[in-house]
């Protein structure tokens, strides 16, 4: 392989893999400052900080490759939440938390409905469905945070399995499960079809409504799971809780390497992302950077990936 050939791989790597970069020059940085970043309990706090979102990433992924995005996971977050713990006062704690987590695929279900076959613009769609969503925790909550009063709920989020948090240990799960079925399943191979090119995906004999439909109840069922575990971890219910997370998400799957353009991307890359967006946190946090520079930094990384995705994405339309 010449100097060349090995320039041009590099930057094919950097290109499809936006935060791999972000993450070698944050460990990089994180090597000179005295501070207690390479330390294991840091190293996994920082993984069980980040569960939540990872977890919300994996399901907005599906949607994204398959050429839409879903911002009503804040919503479908914050509601579902409230749902696990004020469906306690009424059944048992695993029949409420089933609830909660359906409620959250019934909502990707009507999203589903409205974005794929009504033919309606996902953005737009899922961004009201989200505002709706957050004015009925409102509603639930009387704009107050639900406090739980059973420990048993409050151990999913906090407890520990040979001295892993089970946050992890259930990001660890979910991850190898959507892998799987992007690499290795039908359902996989023809999200990426469809994000790839709609017609010729349809006329390839691909149920494209039925497929990318099912895209996004698994979205909506998997923030659903992800808002019972986040109102486990702070033991309370709260409609505040979901206001950024599915800008954060979304754009952190695409710093990741998951384009909006659809049929690029996956899970790995969103993790990465993910992962890239809680290491700057904690970076940032360790080195006593001020909150309103941390939004500064913040925002301008997501603005220069997401016109790197931008820029990328028009080269490879001109050399088409």
């Amino acid at each position: 392989m010449d100097r060349t050939t090995g320039s041009n791989a590099l930057v094919g790597i950097l290109t499809k893999q936006k935060a791999l970069p972000f993450i070698l020059i944050m460990l990089v940085v994180m090597l000179f400052p005295e501070t207690a970043f390479y330390t294991p309990y840091n190293l996994l706090d920082m993984l069980n900080s980040s569960s939540i979102l990872l977890i919300l990433a994996f399901g907005v992924t599906l949607t994204i490759i398959a050429g839409g995005c879903d911002l009503s996971i804040g919503g479908i977050l914050v509601v579902s939440g409230i749902l696990s713990i004020k469906l306690q006062s009424v059944m048992p704690m695993w029949p409420a938390i089933g609830c909660a987590i359906a409620f959250g695929f019934l909502v990707g279900f009507l999203n589903g409905f409205l974005v794929v076959h009504q033919r309606t613009e996902p953005f737009i769609i899922t961004l009201g469905m989200g505002l709706l969503l957050t004015g009925v925790a409102q509603q639930l909550t009387d704009a107050h945070p639900i406090p739980s009063t059973n420990p048993d709920f409050m151990m999913i989020g906090n407890g520990y399995l040979y001295h892993v948090p089970n946050l992890v240990i259930i990001t660890a799960i979910c991850f190898v499960f959507f892998a799987w079925l992007m690499r290795y399943t039908q359902f996989g191979r023809n999200l990426y079809a469809i994000g790839g090119d709609y017609d010729v995906a349809r006329f390839s004999g691909i149920d494209v409504i039925k497929t990318k439909w099912l895209a996004f109840v698994i979205s909506g069922g998997t923030a659903g799971l992800a808002g019972f575990l986040l109102s486990s971890k702070l033991n309370t219910g709260s409609a505040i809780y979901g206001d950024l997370t599915a800008l954060v998400v979304n754009c952190g799957v695409v710093v990741g390497g998951t384009s909006f353009a659809g049929g690029i991307g996956g899970i790995p890359q969103s993790a990465l992302g993910l992962l890239a967006f809680g290491m700057l946190d904690n970076v940032m946090n360790m080195l006593q950077i001020t909150s309103y520079i941390q939004i500064l930094l913040k925002g301008s990384i997501i603005v220069a990936i997401i016109w790197l995705d931008c820029f990328a994405q028009r080269r490879k339309r001109e050399l088409v």
